[in-house]
């Protein structure tokens, strides 16, 4: 079996790291496989020596005429590799893909990887996804909100844990709250910020660990400031060894508006982090999390009550603890063997 994977960059996003670890997995098992990379360079995993990375172009900025240009780029590797399986992750990406393989006969499996109600131009996702061999899923949820010709196609994936997930962390925690994630405004930092800055009235030792990158960075630091809690956040950026580093963290919080899957967020349960989330669309969180038994679920958009979960977390250690346990039976669930045995399934039927 031959599979590329199409994606704008490799960055340090959830849908590049599901790929850089299928990826992987693949080419383990004898699978040729390719990523083909369609605005940028960027590389934030490390891939297997035997994946041949195919890089085309910059951002396109929303030229039309560039846009083409990528087609026709995209439309000349397809034809050079036409006995693949085309794996398109995230909908205009899928899209391009479309009218890139047209006529060519290529299988495609297309993937949604956040909130359905969050992408801007429901159209060409329509199109894709109608013209697409397989629709891939990471919430029973998110396969719902589309049309039946589509749910037809559909199958829900949720993402897998690395194999090298450090063990459970069962000693002495830091006094810390870590979130990881891309400094966008999706991920609701703003919330999380305030709910920080309220819990560190009764909790004033604790520190805020935040890893990611992103558009947002300047913006946040000066928020930081604003509330007199700049001395208490630490901006890691990206690290490739971040699970090493965070998993005697205090807890993980997830303040996000809407997600997929979190990755971050089934590692740092895997690890047996006592975890907070809103309960945000398209409803992966609730998936993994049963509010009071492996971590605690909050509104979207409340710092007050994110606040309280954190509280709760600090406050009541062995409770915190025996969650963190719990937490940790998301390895099982979410295993990378079971996951990867779900994707080689799915490309079989294709």
């Amino acid at each position: 079996m031959k599979v590329m994977f199409i994606i704008p960059r490799m960055v340090g996003g959830g849908a590049e790291r599901v790929i850089s670890v299928l990826a992987n997995e693949f080419v383990n098992r004898q699978m040729e496989v390719k990523i083909l990379m369609t605005a940028g360079d960027d590389m934030a995993y490390q891939l297997d020596e035997r994946i041949e990375v195919i890089q085309i172009g910059g951002r396109t900025d929303g030229s039309l005429l560039k846009r083409m240009a990528r087609v026709m780029r995209m439309r000349k590797v397809f034809r050079k590799n036409r006995d693949y399986i085309l794996a398109a992750f995230e909908p205009a990406t899928a899209f391009f893909t479309c009218l890139a393989r047209a006529g060519l006969g290529m299988k495609l499996v297309s993937s949604e990887r956040n909130d359905p109600e969050s992408f801007p131009n429901k159209r060409i996702r329509e199109y894709a996804f109608l013209h697409s061999d397989k629709v891939v899923f990471q919430t029973q949820a998110a396969l719902s909100y589309f049309q039946e010709k589509i749910r037809k196609k559909g199958v829900v994936i949720a993402n897998p844990i690395t194999e090298k997930l450090p063990e459970v962390y069962e000693g002495p925690r830091k006094h810390t709250v870590v979130a990881a994630g891309r400094l966008v405004e999706q991920k609701n930092h703003v919330s999380l910020f305030r709910a920080f800055q309220k819990f560190l009235q009764r909790f004033p030792d604790y520190v805020l660990h935040l890893y990611g990158e992103g558009e947002l960075e300047q913006e946040l630091r000066d928020l930081a400031g604003t509330l007199g809690i700049r001395e208490h956040v630490i901006f890691e950026g990206f690290h490739k060894d971040i699970l090493e580093e965070i998993k005697d963290g205090g807890m993980y919080v997830l303040s996000s508006d809407y997600e997929g899957i979190s990755n971050s967020l089934l590692e740092a349960m895997g690890m047996g982090m006592p975890v907070v989330s809103t309960d945000c669309p398209c409803g992966g969180s609730r998936m993994c999390i049963q509010d009071g038994v492996n971590g605690l679920l909050v509104p979207v958009g409340q710092p007050d009550a994110l606040c309280m979960a954190m509280e709760r977390m600090a406050g009541e250690e062995d409770q915190a603890a025996k969650m963190g346990k719990e937490a940790s039976k998301v390895r099982e669930r979410f295993s990378l063997q079971s996951i990867l045995k779900q994707w080689l399934d799915l490309l079989d039927e294709v």
